[in-house]
């Protein structure tokens, strides 16, 4: 093609005249007209899904882009010229003093149409219109990053991360979009229940929440002389009126760049920047496409011969986002654009249809399409340990699992009410999946099963409300059966515990199981998840302060005390004033614990407690034992007088635990940690002013889940920590020459070590060369690390890594790094397979 001047092509049964194909469209990398149609012919199957269905406003550049220094004339244009084929898909839209007929790019005969006379870019609102040419409510949210004077990509990053991390907290998982510009575009998908004003408004509040906590980078105002160095996120684009150009649309800048797609793992990427249309071209050759999330949502396409007029306003009681008569495989198309079967384990249906799976708690028949609502089914509720903790309700609905995300979980009592966020219909098969999501992919992190069962189903108002009666596991989490019902209140979906419940109870709280006699075991320690007081709600909490020092499991038997870390080290010949069995309580039993050394003020001092680890011989351990004593503070009891505890309440076990402390001999190092009956700000307040590390809220009523990390403690640490890997160290200057200057820091992530900065700071001069010892018995020819940068690798030594550290820090830079980092010490407590990824 790119040899004619004019060709007549025949494309998808409409005959075209395609002409000037050797016409310059972009003068500075030579990009002929024919170039431009190969790009939008090769991005059709993936433009076309972002657009369909939505009025298209153009940029033409007639006489091409021009240069930087000479840009071309370019006409912006709304209505379908007159000329134009008949068979173009259109729609009249009425606006307050005029009508505008816009095309609609669903095909890509229309796609061609518009490639051949320069229509380069393609800008369209975030709503669709319905075979009649109603104007339907958003089906999609977008920010639009911008870098003012002095920023550039890497701040519109950093900027993408915080949003993205507000979003997940509410059940969205953003897609983003590098715009070929300046930018950023971060789209996630609506369930197209809001008006446009009311996602405006959302888009408004959380662009000046972004601001609020984020002044030195962010600005909301449109004011250009407020956005020196910094990121415009313009909410404005959710407007009903607005536009935004459509993913995989070229740009009439000066080199042909593209509105292209990304991951997130992309952005981490340095030296990120935007792609032309030959990268793209490249990418799409391989079927992903990134914006299948988002544009998995659009309706089928109008037929090109539809002849629509002049729309009518949406319904109030229209629900857009209500459930289609579609079939099984139909309802399940998201959930498979979604995923790809080749990177996550997680189920795809058969092409056959939902496997039985365990059929024994599946319906005997599907229903088919039209049928009925059945009265019930099954159901599962999934503990997803994602990048934001959440639990995933599903219930057997005509043929698939209808899916709510539960953030803040299932409420426990009538009074109050939790978000629930309407997700992807899943398969059949997702109700026996547990496993791990790996990273980077679609809800990556690890799904485990909470509570299944059986439902019956009291009512189903498609996309407005559901009452059921959910009956669990035995040890379940939903601790028996409930009467839940799901809620739509019009922006969003709430969960509800009835008040009534079977048999005429009154919201009955699930009775905390009666200690089991049996034989003592080995217990994990239960693990408590990062939060903050926002993460409070849905229980009665009591409080304790955290105590900064080293976990132990205490086991006592008849005549020896035995102590093992959260990694299963044994300690106890490496603190012997805690394990002298005349301390103790007679009979067997098994405890939780922190190991402590108090400094000045008689506060724990994490740096301390370093003089006391990894010591072996009994000299080194005496010598070290008088100059840095050690207490024992008990916060759980898990195994007494011949039970097993766990199953009880914290409440129940802490009442245990009292009981079990007041038979401890006095003048030992062993102490009850208190439960503190304060407000929890209050508590914060205290902790700081004790420069203490922070508090520990515990749900009154949760179980002890040993091994298991879980969101019924939750510690609320007043400055950030990071655990890292040591892989490697800058030789030290000055009065460091012989040691080491900084510390390279990674983290571990998909099997490889991810370089997050490095240390300088924090260090004890008595450290210095403890640390030297063990970084020059570990030393390696080649770098452990995935990306570290050049500036950091120069003249850097490099060690196998093995050994774990924790550092304080200010805050994670766009790139993923720690900024200003500050060394705390060892964690011979953990191994880097136990590296929490950072949130």
């Amino acid at each position: 093609m790119a040899g004619k001047q004019k060709e007549r092509v025949v494309v998808e049964g409409h005959e075209l005249t395609l002409t000037n194909l050797g016409k310059i469209i972009y003068p500075e990398t030579g990009t002929t007209k024919a170039e431009v149609l190969a790009y939008y012919a090769a991005v059709a199957p993936y433009l076309i899904p972002a657009a369909a269905n939505r009025p298209v406003t153009r940029k033409r550049w007639v006489n091409g882009v021009g240069t930087a220094e000479n840009p071309g004339e370019v006409f912006f244009q709304k209505n379908l010229e007159d000329s134009a084929p008949r068979w173009i898909p259109r729609v009249t839209i009425h606006h307050s003093d005029h009508a505008n007929v816009y095309p609609m790019v669903n095909s890509l005969a229309t796609l061609t149409w518009m490639a051949q006379i320069a229509s380069l870019e393609i800008h369209v609102p975030q709503w669709q219109v319905d075979p009649a040419g109603n104007p339907l409510r958003p089906d999609r949210f977008v920010l639009d990053l911008d870098p003012g004077p002095g920023a550039g990509l890497p701040e519109c990053v950093e900027v993408a991360r915080l949003a993205r991390s507000i979003l997940q907290d509410m059940g969205m998982e953003p897609v983003p979009v590098t715009s070929g510009s300046k930018g950023i575009h971060l789209y996630t998908g609506l369930e197209g229940t809001l008006k446009s004003d009311q996602v405006s408004a959302f888009a408004h509040e959380l662009a000046r929440a972004l601001e609020a906590d984020h002044p030195a980078l962010v600005v909301s105002d449109m004011k250009k002389s407020l956005r020196n160095g910094k990121v415009l996120v313009d909410w404005s684009q959710n407007s009903g009126n607005k536009t935004t150009i459509v993913p995989y649309s070229l740009r009439g800048k000066a080199h042909p760049t593209v509105a292209a797609p990304r991951t997130w793992a992309e952005l981490e990427d340095p030296d990120l920047d935007h792609l032309d249309y030959t990268e793209v071209m490249e990418r799409v050759s391989t079927g992903e496409d990134f914006f299948a999330p988002i544009s998995g949502r659009h309706l089928p396409p109008h037929g090109e011969n539809d002849d629509v007029g002049r729309p009518g306003s949406a319904s109030s009681d229209a629900n857009p986002g209500g459930r289609e008569k579609l079939t099984v495989e139909g309802r399940l198309s998201k959930y498979v654009g979604m995923r790809d079967p080749g990177k996550t384990p997680e189920p795809f249906p058969s092409s056959s249809g939902p496997s039985a799976g365990d059929a024994s708690r599946r319906s005997s028949e599907q229903p088919k399409p039209g049928d009925p609502a059945p009265p019930g089914g099954i159901f599962v509720i999934q503990e997803h340990h994602a990048r934001r903790y959440h639990l995933d309700l599903r219930l057997e609905r005509d043929g698939v699992l209808a899916s709510w995300a539960l953030p803040r979980g299932v409420p426990e009592t009538p009074d109050r009410n939790n978000l629930a966020v309407h997700t992807e219909d899943h398969p059949m098969e997702y109700a026996d999946f547990a496993g791990v999501i790996p990273k980077g992919e679609y809800g990556a992190g690890t799904m485990t099963i909470w509570d299944r069962g059986e439902y019956t189903c009291e009512k189903w108002r498609e996309g407005k409300e559901v009452i059921a009666t959910l009956t669990g596991e035995p040890g379940g989490g939903l601790g028996g059966t409930k009467r839940l019902a799901l809620i739509n209140t019009g922006d969003r979906w709430l969960i509800h515990l009835m008040k009534e419940q079977p048999g005429g109870r009154r919201a009955p709280k699930a009775a905390p199981e009666p200690p089991k006699p049996g034989p003592m075991q080995d217990y994990a320690p239960m693990l408590a998840t990062s939060g903050t007081t926002d993460d409070l709600h849905g229980g009665d909490w009591l409080y304790e302060l955290k105590w900064d020092g080293i976990r132990a499991i205490i086991t006592g038997t008849e005549g020896k005390i035995r102590l093992m870390s959260r990694n299963g080290n044994d300690l106890t010949a490496t603190y012997p004033e805690l394990t002298d069995r005349s301390c103790w309580p007679d009979g067997d039993f098994v405890a939780d614990g922190e190991i402590v050394a108090l400094g000045k003020g008689s506060r724990p001092d994490f740096g301390l407690l370093q003089q006391r680890m990894n010591l072996v011989k009994a000299g080194d351990i005496e010598r070290a034992r008088a100059s840095v004593p050690v207490q024992l503070m008990l916060f759980d009891l898990l195994y007494d007088d011949g039970a097993d505890l766990t199953g009880l309440p914290f409440r129940g076990r802490r009442e245990r635990l009292a009981a079990f402390a007041e038979r401890l001999t006095g003048g030992c190092p062993l102490h009850l940690s208190e439960v503190l009956d304060h407000d929890v700000d209050d508590l914060l307040h205290v902790a700081s002013d004790l420069k203490l590390e922070g508090v520990m809220a515990k749900k009154a009523g949760s179980r002890y889940s040993p091994g298991r990390r879980s969101r019924a403690w939750i510690k609320l640490k007043l400055e950030q920590s990071q655990e890292v890997v040591v892989g490697g160290w800058r030789p030290g200057a000055g009065a460091r020459s012989g040691t080491f200057g900084s510390l390279l820091l990674g983290v571990p992530r998909d099997g490889k070590l991810h370089y997050v900065g490095r240390v300088g700071t924090g260090f004890k001069d008595w450290q210095l060369k403890e640390i030297m010892g063990k970084l020059e018995s570990r030393a390696a020819e080649e770098s452990p690390f995935l990306d570290i940068p050049r500036e950091d690798a120069a003249g850097a030594r490099w060690v196998d890594p093995e050994l774990v550290a924790e550092v304080t820090f200010g805050e994670w830079t766009g790139p993923g790094r720690l900024r200003h980092p500050v060394w705390r010490g060892w964690r011979p407590d953990k191994s880097p397979e136990d590296v929490n990824q950072p949130n």
